[in-house]
């Protein structure tokens, strides 16, 4: 799913937000990307400064998809593993199922994970993410992200993502958050906001430009 609004930056993170797609054979991927500031639902997890990251993903055949991620953020590094399976449901739709689990060195009581689902058709992604568990004791079941997606394609070969998500439970902080971004040849320019007003990230909207590649291995 991606991840980040550098990650919808970067997978378009996902999105941020399938974290891969069917092919015809099984292949192993890498991707690299940095980011003026890493923005994850409507939040800046770098205290509005750059983040470099990368990660290595391998899809099967029969839709089976495996990978991890990693990223600084403020006090620490962010580990992501991640699997699930997705496939077309006919020429204009298809689905994505999987689990992600949240890793955090030097920081306390931050790792976490959820399940996700995404549906997508004709450019517009309907994802739900629920969490599975949390080192912080949150509430499972009850803390929910939805979000919605919409990828328009431009005649030269840009891409306008449009993103909004609203967020329940503890984990989630019961926050809306949306965003737009343009992207060519690998570099995103997006506008990121949320209703969240906490340390570091005041109700305000946030720019960020991140540049990303992917790497066949």
């Amino acid at each position: 799913m991606k991840k980040l609004s550098f990650a919808i930056a970067a997978l378009s993170l996902a999105t941020s937000a399938a974290f891969v797609s069917t092919s015809a054979t099984a292949e192993v991927t890498a991707n690299a990307a940095v980011t003026s500031n890493y923005i994850w639902r409507g939040v800046t997890q770098t205290g509005n400064e750059a983040a470099v990251s990368g990660g290595i993903d391998y899809s099967a055949e029969s839709g089976f998809y495996a990978g991890t991620w990693v990223s600084n953020v403020s006090g620490g590094t962010e580990l992501d593993l991640y699997g699930g399976f997705g496939a077309d449901i006919n020429e204009s739709m298809s689905y994505d199922v999987g689990f992600i689990y949240y890793a955090y060195t030097d920081l306390d009581d931050a790792d976490f994970s959820e399940i996700y689902g995404n549906l997508t058709f004709s450019g517009l992604t309907l994802g739900l993410a629920v969490l599975t568990s949390s080192a912080a004791d949150y509430d499972v079941a009850d803390s929910v992200y939805a979000s919605a997606d919409y990828a328009l394609a431009l005649s030269n070969e840009a891409e306008v993502n449009f993103h909004i998500g609203s967020g329940s439970g503890d984990a989630s902080y019961d926050a809306l958050d949306f965003g737009v971004s343009l992207s060519k040849d690998n570099f995103t320019f997006g506008v990121s906001k949320s209703d969240i007003e906490n340390a570091g990230n005041a109700d305000d909207v946030k720019f960020y430009v991140a540049y990303s590649v992917d790497i066949a291995m």
